[in-house]
């Protein structure tokens, strides 16, 4: 027999908070009183179904998405690193620990033509100040950066994921 884990499916309540909050929370100072107000139920019962819809995988994460050109950040470069294999579960997380990366994830190679499995995305004021963060990089990964590019902003795209609609898409 299998040990599957079978995932509930979202019921109205959880598609109703699902479409409130895909554009974001409410920029208010109780985002969640706001939510439960417009929805129709306690904030403690949004809060509760949030938790529980990541748990079980239906939304993978609350966060900030930053709008980094209105910080003044103008200079994003993704950076994309040849390391070794066995060691990208070391790696990876110390590239996404620092403070001036906001991503950082692991891709398949293609050779011949792309040697490169780890991603970062490098942020910068200026184009000098980024390449001074990917040289911090490279001396941080030493002999295990293998080779590597940075691919520049060249303009900005929107930032979405799924949306779902107001009638049960």
């Amino acid at each position: 027999m299998s040990s599957a884990t079978i995932v509930p499916l979202p019921d109205a309540t959880d598609r109703a908070l699902i479409v409130a909050t895909q554009a974001g929370l409410p920029l208010t100072p109780r985002p969640y009183h706001a939510l439960a107000e417009q929805i129709g139920i306690s904030a403690e019962e949004v809060m509760e179904r949030l938790i529980r819809m990541q748990e079980c995988g239906i939304i993978r994460r609350i966060g900030l998405v930053p709008n980094h050109y209105a910080l003044g950040y103008t200079s994003n470069g993704m950076t994309v690193w040849d390391v070794p294999d066995d060691r990208i579960h070391i790696l990876g997380p110390q590239l996404g620990a620092l403070s001036f990366v906001s991503h950082c994830y692991r891709r398949p190679r293609y050779l011949p033509d792309w040697p490169y499995n780890l991603f970062a995305m490098v942020h910068g004021r200026s184009r000098e100040e980024t390449d001074a963060k990917v040289e911090e990089i490279a001396r941080l990964l030493g002999k295990d950066d293998r080779g590597h590019a940075v691919l520049y902003s060249t303009r900005i795209l929107k930032k979405t994921g799924l949306r779902l609609g107001t009638r049960g898409d």
